[in-house]
């Protein structure tokens, strides 16, 4: 008798099974096709795993066929020769599969609905099929879901985690939720995977997101070390580096990264909040320090009040604790502690304390609103906002001070961080935004910041976001009207085909020279960072509609309050 491994071997591996099996085995999974459920027909070298629970009412699976383990297919399916249902696939309902389809692990074919009419309980509601029709030739990925309905051609190509609503023409490839279009899967050659090529007629944004989503998988992967995600190959684990692939997943594939479910991916990072005072410290370290008033003063638990935040949020959940240092801080406290910070020397690190203050002041909010009620003293944001808004410097529109060594840096990084946790984040109108404008445009202008060279993620990252979030208010558009358009016009077209050039393929984007920031080497913050600098650049010359894509997390440039 064989030891069972041998038929667990063959469940998840049954292309072995035709070249490898004893003629005890071949007889034992004769007996087992023939015991299938309902009326079955399986064609010559065939095998269905003995841990798939076939049970339809109409079975058609062709010569060189395998079911493999755990599978689960009811209904009527019909496959053609050559035909993969790879281990945990999901097959119900009425499916057609035409020859040599490939269907990956952990994807559903649902090709079956309920009704949803209001008169009744959705169990009590009838079900409807329209069916599932799959081509020739057709691959799909792992963590699929088809739903009732779509036809998908021959040829085509699904990327892992897709959910396809609609149907896909011939030599489709297709990824994301909704599954969208990438390419034609005859492209090939280095012409079609170079972002800035205007050869051919297509829009270079519209090819760039078009490669950045067939290779986004490819991205992920690289940084995924079996356990963890790390920034890099090479890098250490850290906290942003989970949080920055569930921004690069949700960006361009719809879905949370495949390497985890989405209900693993938040227990992980749930997990990494201290209960005590709502904080998220960096991996393997401890807690971080704490001012009198009981909020973090420096180091990467400030921007994990944003990254793990945000992440958790494009997850559906969030924080299970409140931050507790703003939740219990009183308007005087945070006076106080606005007039220590360092605004005359570290304008972007006021700036980062404020967005992560008021970042964590957000997520608070969220939960009282919910069934989690936070306790708070009141009268917080009313009195940053008000501090901010008779603290600013009229002339300039921003806080802090210039330095003759870095010029405006500082300052015009620290408005960025200041104004996206706070102004965006809530969609409270900035002061004076002609003054921010004249400021940042002076700012990008400074060679010792900006040159072939020299520019990085952050740097271009907060002049594009305050010239958005200045010519949104003002009303000026791309098309040459409004103040100072066509200089800001001319430096987001120059950016973006600078941007564009930067990306690597399979690898995505480096963040750039530069003491601070993770460096040259392609990586994930580098990548979602370019991404959403991408999106503003874009969206400031009227064409992100190109992109197909949006930025829901930290970069988002919609206010998240009370959303």
């Amino acid at each position: 008798m064989d030891h069972p491994t041998s038929v667990r071997h063959f469940d998840h591996c049954p292309w072995l099974f035709e070249k490898e099996a004893s003629e005890e085995q071949r007889t034992a999974q004769r007996e087992r096709q023939q015991s299938l459920g309902g009326d079955s027909e399986v064609g010559e070298r065939c095998y269905v795993a003995e841990s798939a629970a076939v049970h339809p009412d109409h079975l058609r699976l062709g010569d060189d066929s395998y079911i493999a383990a755990h599978a689960y297919i009811t209904g009527d399916v019909t496959t053609g020769t050559d035909c993969t249902l790879n281990p945990f696939t999901v097959v119900r309902g009425t499916v057609t599969l035409g020859n040599a389809v490939r269907v990956g692990a952990h994807t559903s074919l649902l090709g079956f609905n309920h009704s949803m009419a209001p008169d009744r309980p959705v169990f009590r509601q009838p079900q409807t099929s329209r069916g599932i029709t799959v081509g020739d030739d057709v691959w799909i990925g792992s963590h699929v879901v088809v739903v009732d309905g779509v036809t998908i051609g021959d040829h085509c190509v699904i990327g892992a985690g897709a959910v396809v609503t609609k149907d896909l023409p011939p030599w489709t490839v297709a990824a994301g939720n909704p599954a969208r279009r990438i390419r034609d899967r005859r492209e090939t050659g280095a012409d079609r995977r170079r972002p800035g090529n205007r050869d051919g007629g297509e829009d270079p944004l519209a090819r760039f997101a078009a490669t950045a989503r067939a290779q986004a998988v490819d991205i992920l992967d690289r940084s995924w070390d079996g356990e963890v995600y790390v920034d890099r190959p090479g890098a250490a684990p850290t906290v942003r580096a989970h949080c920055d692939a569930v921004e690069l997943a949700d960006l361009l594939l719809g879905s949370p990264p495949p390497h985890l479910p989405a209900h693993e991916h938040t227990a992980r990072l749930t997990a990494l909040q201290d209960p005590g005072t709502g904080l998220v410290p960096e991996l393997g370290e401890g807690l971080p320090r704490v001012e009198g008033d009981g909020f973090v003063g420096e180091g990467a638990a400030l921007y994990h009040v944003l990254s793990v935040g945000y992440a958790l949020d494009l997850l559906g959940a969030a924080f299970p604790h409140p931050v507790r240092g703003v939740a219990e801080m009183t308007a005087p406290q945070l006076i106080a502690r606005l007039e220590a910070l360092p605004w005359r020397d570290g304008a972007w690190a006021a700036g980062a304390w404020i967005d992560a203050w008021a970042t964590a002041a957000h997520w608070n909010r969220r939960r009282a609103e919910t069934d989690a009620p936070t306790p708070a003293s009141g009268g917080t944001l009313e009195a940053l906002f008000g501090w901010l808004l008779t603290r600013a410097d009229p002339w300039t529109g921003m806080w802090g001070s210039p330095s003759a060594t870095a010029g405006r840096l500082q300052v015009v990084n620290g408005y960025y961080r200041l104004t996206r946790g706070s102004f965006a984040q809530f969609g409270v109108p900035v002061p004076h935004p002609e003054r921010v404008v004249d400021a940042v445009l002076d700012h990008a202008r400074d060679t010792r910041h900006f040159a072939p060279g020299k520019e990085n993620a952050c740097n271009v990252l907060d002049v594009a976001h305050p010239l958005w979030l200045c010519t949104r208010q003002l009303g000026t558009g791309p098309d040459g009207t409004g103040y100072r358009s066509s200089e800001i016009h001319a430096w987001a077209d120059a950016q973006l085909t600078r941007t564009l050039s930067r990306w690597r393929d399979a690898q995505g984007f480096g963040f750039g020279p530069g003491t601070s920031g993770p460096g040259p080497e392609p990586g994930l913050q580098g990548t979602e960072m370019w991404l959403a600098i991408v999106w503003l650049l874009a969206d400031l010359l009227g064409r992100s509609d190109q992109l197909d894509y949006r930025p829901r997390g930290v970069h988002r440039p919609e206010p998240s309050d009370g959303q």
